[in-house]
């Protein structure tokens, strides 16, 4: 219930005590701030953290194959391992539940021509699942698809920078261009949000540049995507089966850490994420730490005002008030201040984070922002700051004898 006249005494203790009010209200402005503040560059830092991996999705598993440092079996060290087709098949066939996409990937360089314009680019010949895998946006036309594969077609589909070095101002879609001496068909256009480097590939089926560049079936990588029902547990068992499965088919000792090279992007994301999280949770405890020292500095207000008040008090006392409304008095007037201080600072501290924007992404802070449930926990937070401040001058001045006060100068 208002009562305007709780409130016109409570501003009348804050005119009598100036100094001490708003140095007390800065102290906790200035923590609410640096909280604020120092939040929203966890969250940018973690922002950053994300964007490394929105390229990929993120329950993605890479297969490499090495060279063997162990000899094993008859075989010598230092022998190169090389994958084929039907490595990939093993892969599907013995853990096709599991997952979710899986495509092959072989690399090479070429240089593309289209009239007078020319470049030199990386093809990276996949199977359809890799749009999946990649994250690739299709902004024109269509990825490589299972007849592509199977028809070995010189279709391919070039990244949104390809098309604007070569094709300038025009679409490639449905065009001819010029690789290594070779015309392809341009079936589609894409945008990757990994960057420039992305979206300067051209994809093409891996069937038809295995046929034209090697005439074999060899291939550079595989990579997977895990089924996410089994989750990271089983992600981790599926990437262990996977290394060992292929260590056996390809007679590498189980202790050769280098002949398969098998890495989670999942284990990568965690790790990063942890390592983000980690440096948040250190600025929030400095924030709550200067949150504190605020809350210190509105207590000492507030005892200093209950002091100055020693006689009023026992006199009201006296007329019959009860220790409940004394306390809610001091109390009130401690959360008032703490709020309004910690308002001002929350203001000023989004104000900071929205000028910042990206101007920190050399320093790997993205974005930094604040959500609507930090803003309303610093709420809760500063209300409680300001009840932990007031609640000892409260309980003493709750406490006072009217006779004692009375008889204080």
């Amino acid at each position: 219930m208002f009562d305007i006249d709780r409130w016109r005494e409570i501003f009348e203790s804050i005119n009598k005590n100036k100094l001490r009010t708003v140095l007390g209200a800065f102290t906790v402005a200035l923590g609410i701030f640096i909280f604020t503040v120092l939040f929203g560059m966890g969250n940018g830092l973690k922002n950053t953290f994300n964007s490394f991996f929105i390229d990929d999705a993120q329950n993605m598993i890479f297969i490499r194959p090495g060279y063997t440092s162990m000899a094993h079996k008859g075989f010598k060290e230092n022998r190169r391992i090389q994958f084929k087709n039907e490595d990939l098949e093993l892969l599907k066939k013995e853990f096709g539940s599991k997952i979710e996409y899986i495509s092959a990937r072989f690399y090479n360089g070429v240089t593309a021509r289209n009239k007078k314009e020319s470049g030199v680019y990386t093809v990276r010949a996949v199977h359809p699942d890799h749009q999946y895998l990649e994250n690739t946006i299709i902004t024109e036309g269509r990825f490589i698809d299972g007849n592509d594969i199977i028809n070995r077609t010189r279709y391919i589909v070039i990244g949104r920078l390809v098309e604007q070095d070569l094709f300038k101002n025009q679409t490639a879609l449905g065009k001819f261009l010029n690789l290594n001496g070779i015309m392809y068909k341009v079936v589609g256009v894409f945008r990757d949000e990994g960057g420039d480097q992305e979206e300067r590939n051209i994809y093409a089926p891996v069937t038809t540049l295995q046929g034209i560049y090697k005439g074999t079936d060899h291939i550079h990588q595989i990579a997977l995507s895990y089924n996410l029902a089994i989750g990271v547990d089983g992600a981790r068992r599926l990437a262990r089966d996977i290394e060992s499965t292929l260590k056996e088919k390809h007679f590498i000792a189980k202790e050769d850490r280098s002949g398969i090279r098998v890495r989670s992007a999942f284990e990568d994301v965690a790790q990063n994420m942890a390592f983000a999280n980690m440096l948040q949770l250190i600025v929030l405890w400095i924030g709550i730490g200067t949150l504190f020292a605020g809350a210190i500095a509105i207590g000492n207000i507030m005892v200093f005002v209950v002091k100055e008040r020693t006689k009023e008090l026992g006199i009201r006392k006296a007329l019959g008030a009860k220790p409940g409304s004394i306390v809610g008095l001091i109390l009130q007037e401690s959360i008032f201040i703490t709020a309004v201080a910690g308002y001002v600072g929350i203001i000023f501290a989004i104000f900071t984070l929205n000028s910042i924007g990206d101007k920190l992404e050399d320093y790997f802070i993205t974005d930094p922002q604040v959500n609507k449930s930090t803003i309303i926990w610093a709420t809760i937070i500063l209300i409680l700051v300001g009840a932990i401040a007031g609640f000892i001058p409260a309980r003493r001045a709750a406490k006072i004898k009217p006779v004692e006060a009375l008889a204080e100068d």
